[in-house]
């Protein structure tokens, strides 16, 4: 969360003050549906729903796509925990593909893992960075299975001139602190498909989705059981300011990292993009030809590489690995008949690529309220730790 203030606490204060805060009211604010209505305008898309996190957004999208047990999904190495776990809750298996220079999932190796058991592929643009949607839509199109973009840490961002998230049949979406704006804690989808929504509005509401005002009006899909993923309207209203700071935190994180990357380019190498236009401006990511290298200049400018970020990077994916995918042994799908055939032989050294490139990266964090006084300051840092 870069830009908070006395918007968002007026925000706060009127739903308190109307005594609404339950998100199916029957009060004149409306902060949800009013939210979920400016989120559509502003990402061009046809349906989208506020629920708790990007998490419960990837898993009502699986769901919705009629994912479940005999199904795998393919997912990049390199993601947070939080996106291989939403397969599982679908009751699917997750399969792990390589990553390329962009830092995102590798379509060479997403194309090579499919099987007549892939229902559906998440491309994950991580740090904003976007995958090559223009190939994985081609290749997913070609063996008739869903794109479900985790656009998580890409909130605004876009490929091709059009918002990710809003490309493939579903995108999640999440508003934590750590993200560029924020709801304190919280996350949508959007989707373009009727079906998708009705399924997923369904899921991720279901104790509440019949009995609370008239939320199934014209519906074709029936009501059954799912989750509680329902937000309110105290977080709602803070997500609407907070979604009116989106487009100009995006121009001035563009406009810094351009200015830092156009001062190093004669210093480093950096990762390749697959739209640096459309890049969401977040993170200059240096790539150096040894993990020494990478390990040597991180230290001097403070920022371990990439390889060492935790549960972002598979190989730390501890109840993936070890195949824990439910408490109760029969909720969990690696234990599920339907899957026993399916399941790959998860290692921890089992995508060497996503791996070696991960050792050799280290992230600039970039700030869009940086003065170009902080920002030359932080250029003269990387430089002399370049040349040490």
């Amino acid at each position: 969360m870069y830009r908070i203030g006395n918007e968002e606490i007026e925000a706060v204060r009127r739903v308190i003050e109307s005594k609404q805060l339950f998100k199916v009211n029957s009060g004149e604010l409306q902060e949800t549906w009013n939210a979920e209505k400016e989120l559509c305008e502003k990402f061009c898309s046809d349906y989208s729903l506020i629920m708790t996190s990007g998490h419960a957004a990837l898993a009502s999208a699986l769901v919705a796509l009629g994912i479940g047990p005999s199904d795998q999904v393919i997912v990049p190495g390199y993601t947070y925990i939080a996106t291989a776990m939403a397969v599982l809750e679908a009751g699917a298996i997750p399969v792990i593909a390589e990553i390329d220079e962009s830092l995102t999932i590798d379509p060479t190796d997403f194309e090579a893992k499919i099987t007549p058991n892939t229902k559906a592929v998440i491309p994950v643009h991580i740090k904003g960075f976007p995958s090559d949607m223009a190939r994985i839509c081609e290749i997913a199109k070609k063996h008739n299975i869903a794109v479900v973009e985790d656009a998580c840490q890409a909130d605004g961002a876009s490929f091709g001139g059009k918002r990710l998230g809003t490309i493939g049949d579903a995108g999640a979406y999440s508003f934590n602190f750590f993200k560029i704006i924020s709801m304190g804690e919280g996350g949508a989808l959007v989707t373009n498909r009727q079906d998708v929504f009705e399924a997923a509005l369904i899921y991720h509401d279901a104790s509440a989705i019949a009995f609370f005002g008239n939320q199934m009006e014209g519906f074709a899909t029936e009501a059954f059981c799912g989750s509680e993923y329902r937000t309110n309207e105290i977080a709602t209203a803070i997500f609407r300011e907070q979604l009116k700071k989106l487009d100009s935190i995006i121009a001035d994180l563009r406009r810094n990292k351009k200015y830092v990357m156009d001062r190093l380019q004669p210093y480093c190498r950096f990762i390749r993009s697959n739209d640096i236009e459309g890049d969401l401006g977040t993170t200059a990511a240096l790539l150096f030809d040894t993990a020494d290298e990478a390990e040597r200049v991180g230290a001097l400018i403070q920022s371990a590489p990439t390889i060492h970020t935790g549960k972002h990077v598979y190989s730390k994916w501890e109840p993936i690995l070890k195949k824990r995918g439910a408490f109760h042994p029969l909720m969990d799908p690696f234990k599920m008949a339907a899957n026993k055939d399916i399941i790959p032989d998860y290692t921890e050294d089992m995508c060497p690529v996503t791996l070696d490139l991960l050792s050799r990266t280290v992230y600039i964090e970039i700030d869009p309220d940086w003065t170009q006084e902080a920002m030359d300051a932080k250029i003269r840092t990387v430089i002399e730790a370049l040349s040490q």
